[in-house]
């Protein structure tokens, strides 16, 4: 089963500044293999006066590969990474609730205490995202929302500091408000 995520306060500035910095550095990487590999394999297999597009473009798919392995193997263990990391893991707990929204809306209209958990973590989660990201206007939209849902949660006794996403609340909405 999948691991709990839970938001961090973070200084959106550096977020914003390191996840440029390890971005760059994926990047770099990439272009370097890529286009090291596509000049060697033009340089052993091609020809001198026929189109080595083919070779070209092994290089670039050998590139992708190689940079996929060292990201997977040496980069995302790296300090550099903490912030892309984060943010990795915070949409995919995000996408998990979205996946399911007509389940979730579902119970939050008859007030499933799970799906009221969920659903605040969804709002708590998309409000630190946009706040990250610089997305005021997105961020204008969902205040509405969720201090709406807040309230509602507030009046069932129902904690509203739900920064904690448990993988849990997906299969439990999904078996009880299965599409019909």
């Amino acid at each position: 089963m999948s691991e709990y995520f839970t938001l961090e306060s973070r200084n959106p500035e550096q977020f914003r500044q390191e996840t440029r910095k390890s971005n760059l550095i994926v990047m770099g990487t990439f272009a370097l293999i890529a286009m090291t590999l596509a000049t060697l394999s033009v340089t052993v297999f091609g020809t001198p006066e026929g189109n080595n597009f083919r070779w070209n473009l092994a290089g670039v798919i050998a590139g992708v590969i190689l940079t996929t392995a060292i990201f997977r193997l040496f980069y995302l263990k790296q300090p550099w990474m903490e912030s892309a990391r984060y943010n990795w893991q915070l949409k995919r707990s995000l996408m998990r609730l979205t996946n399911i929204m007509h389940q979730l809306k579902a119970g939050v209209e008859v007030q499933d205490p799970v799906a009221m958990k969920a659903m605040r973590f969804y709002h708590q989660g998309l409000e630190q995202m946009y706040r990250l990201e610089n997305n005021e206007s997105a961020l204008a939209d969902l205040l509405p929302e969720s201090r709406a849902h807040a309230s509602r949660l507030e009046a069932l006794d129902i904690d509203t500091d739900q920064g904690t996403f448990d993988p849990d609340w997906v299969e439990q909405l999904k078996a009880a408000y299965k599409k019909r």
